[in-house]
């Protein structure tokens, strides 16, 4: 569980990562703990890949349409420029910045700001994707978030692509990935019934 940020006395910030399968509610989650600090009247800004133009340019969307307004950059660097006096700061579908997200996050967090971050804890392979193996280390809080198994109800951790062609960013939605648990997962990656 995580402590939301008040009052900044000793000048301390930190990161919360939210992870897990597509269709789990990690734009959600963010989403909602955002509104909260905008409630609580701190200074929020929220940073998205450029390369998510899913369901809006300057949006952060969640797959049941709640959005909030997003500044889209094309490297994390660009965070480090752009977090000017900030309370919190949001970063959606992590797993698509480039590896020096973690020392951003970081470099930010040691500056006083609150860091909520929000992505894919594996890719399609069921492997650790991009930067989110590094943010897990570091942050001082995780939320690991569930979809359900589209083949048994049960909790979901992976994100099957269907008809993979091996390229490793696709972007899409359930056209192309269904959440699965290790069962489903197993047998469809490697085509057999594992026990």
């Amino acid at each position: 569980m995580f402590l939301e940020k008040t009052k900044n006395h000793s000048k301390s910030g930190w990161i919360e990562v939210i992870c897990g399968s597509m269709f789990s509610g990690k734009t959600e989650e963010l989403i909602r703990r955002l509104r909260r600090a905008i409630i609580a009247r701190q200074k929020v800004e929220i940073f998205k890949p450029i390369v998510d133009t899913r369901y809006d340019v300057n949006r952060v969307v969640s797959h049941d349409e709640t959005s909030i307004h997003s500044t889209p950059v094309q490297t994390s660097s660009q965070i480090l420029l752009l977090a000017n006096d900030f309370d919190v700061i949001g970063i959606d579908e992590a797993q698509f910045f480039d590896m020096e997200l973690a020392n951003v996050c970081n470099q930010l967090a040691r500056s006083g700001i609150r860091i909520i971050v929000a992505g894919l804890d594996m890719d399609f392979l069921g492997k650790p994707f991009g930067p989110i193996p590094s943010l897990l280390a570091t942050a001082e809080y995780v939320t690991k978030v569930h979809a359900i198994c589209i083949e048994c109800g049960e909790l979901a951790n992976y994100s099957y692509r269907k008809g993979s062609d091996g390229v490793l960013v696709v972007l899409g939605e359930k056209d192309i990935y269904e959440p699965l648990c290790r069962k489903h997962f197993d047998e469809k990656m490697h085509g057999k019934s594992m026990k």
